[in-house]
């Protein structure tokens, strides 16, 4: 299911208007990473997006890689919702079937973690403000908020 919105009439749970809004759900396969990075590309594209789309692209392909790695289940699907707001803030939701979030994702990665352990702080050092949030079914969606500007003018 593909949708796209621009209606301001939705709103956020803080109240933000949302002046944008586009979601989509994928098979937990390693494959749909690489959709999830085209989708964002190309959405932000469109929208032209003021902030750093290269920055939200790989926040969000961080975010569908966790919950294809760690929440995989069965029959299941995982969410992607891209919001704009009013404010010309980005929001990046990945929503997934498990109801836990990783308890060393505050965590700076050590050395020892080559490979992984990284996403979430790599999301932070490129400015994104993350939260999670249960959903009332059925998982979680962890959330990502980019303000416009870029890495670059921090």
């Amino acid at each position: 299911m593909n949708q796209v919105t621009s209606d301001a009439l939705n709103t956020e749970r803080d109240g933000s208007a949302v002046a944008l809004e586009w979601r989509m759900g994928y098979t937990m396969v390693e494959g749909a990473v690489r959709l999830v990075r085209i989708h964002v590309r190309r959405n932000l594209t469109l929208w032209q997006w003021p902030g750093d789309a290269q920055d939200a692209t790989l926040i969000a392909s961080e975010l569908a890689a966790n919950a294809v790695r760690h929440a995989k289940v069965h029959g299941h699907e995982l969410w992607l919702r891209l919001a704009v707001l009013d404010s010309g803030e980005l929001l990046i939701d990945v929503s997934d079937p498990v109801r836990r979030f990783p308890a060393h994702a505050a965590e700076p990665p050590t050395a020892e973690d080559s490979e992984s352990g990284r996403g979430l702080y790599v999301i932070r050092a490129l400015g994104g403000e993350v939260t999670w949030f249960l959903r009332e079914h059925c998982g979680k969606t962890v959330r990502v908020r980019l303000p416009t500007f870029t890495t670059s003018e921090t």
